[in-house]
């Protein structure tokens, strides 16, 4: 079974509008609510393939049970516990005048001490059954980054695979708990090194040293420069699929989900890496956060390239 464990349960509030105007009342063409956070947003996309896993982590509201009447209308298996306040809501505007997308973000969700104790035995229930753990993104009031270092060092003592994904400091925390995979994007990357990230070059070194200190992999992802992937014994160059962007909003966590998948199903990191970008092309392809179509990915999956890069 695939777990995955989000701190930081989101919602995203897409909304479309022709161009941004200060100060001005601003008719929307439509908009849509989906799914948010990194681990959250890879059991989505893996509900979309059909493929089951089990979200653990914290929720809390109205907008925490959005959050999990999605997932369970995705085949996904929830087990939240309840917190303090409301689970983070994203407010995510896309122009159609060609300007980056922006996200405005809340922050009201409130983990006590007792909710952290009560997480513990039932991620340790789950991991009697799991194959896979996918964990990451923010964390919300009430937990410190240390939480990731305890998260992935229960998993990787039982030998359990883990993918993480998660920005500074968290990203750092996590890393000393070595898990199986990371996947930074570049901004992740920048912050990680403190030095911007220019070439695909200077990134395989930062990958090569990541994979000597901790024994991780790192899949990293720079959006329509593709992903590049460095492995224990190889590395390979990813390029970009050619489609046709709506939103690029949970693009980089359809590659945890593809990696998930490939451990889950004992397939090799390639096929891993295959399912994972093909499902990140296909989530830029529709509008809401972390969404895609199956025949969308099994269409776009041909034509993903593995370039042997580096060695």
């Amino acid at each position: 079974m695939i777990v995955t464990l989000t701190p930081n349960t989101t919602i995203d509030h897409t909304v479309f509008i022709p161009a941004y105007q200060p100060g001005k009342t601003i008719r929307a063409t439509h908009s849509l609510f989906s799914t948010g956070g990194k681990p959250t947003d890879a059991s989505y996309i893996l509900g979309a393939l059909g493929i089951p896993s089990l979200a653990l982590g914290f929720a809390a509201g109205n907008t925490g049970k959005q959050v999990e009447a999605l997932l369970r209308g995705r085949g996904v298996t929830v087990d939240y516990i309840q917190v303090e306040g409301e689970s983070r809501l994203n407010t995510v505007i896309v122009t159609s005048d060609g300007h980056p997308q922006t996200t405005i973000t809340t922050a009201t969700m409130q983990v006590l001490p007792e909710h952290i104790e009560a997480l513990w035995p039932q991620y340790k229930r789950a991991l009697d059954q799991a194959s896979v753990v996918v964990t990451g993104g923010t964390l919300p009031k009430g937990v410190q980054p240390a939480f990731y270092d305890r998260a992935i060092s229960m998993a990787r003592e039982r030998g359990i695979p883990v993918i993480f994904d998660a920005a500074q400091p968290n990203l750092s925390a996590g890393l000393h708990a070595k898990p199986t995979f990371i996947k930074p994007n570049a901004d992740e990357l920048t912050e990680l090194v403190g030095e911007s990230i220019t070439s695909l070059e200077a990134a395989f070194g930062v990958g090569q040293s990541i994979l000597d200190q901790y024994g991780t992999a790192s899949v990293m992802t720079f959006g329509g420069e593709g992903a590049l992937a460095v492995l224990p014994d190889k590395a390979y160059r990813i390029p970009p699929l050619k489609i046709t962007v709506s939103s690029a909003a949970g693009a980089g966590d359809a590659v945890l989900a593809g990696l998930a998948a490939s451990i889950e199903r004992g397939q090799p990191v390639e096929e891993g890496l295959r399912l994972g970008i093909a499902a990140a092309a296909a989530v830029c392809m529709l509008p809401g956060t972390a969404d895609c179509r199956r025949e969308d990915v099994e269409r776009l999956l041909p034509q993903v390239e593995l370039i042997p890069f580096g060695l």
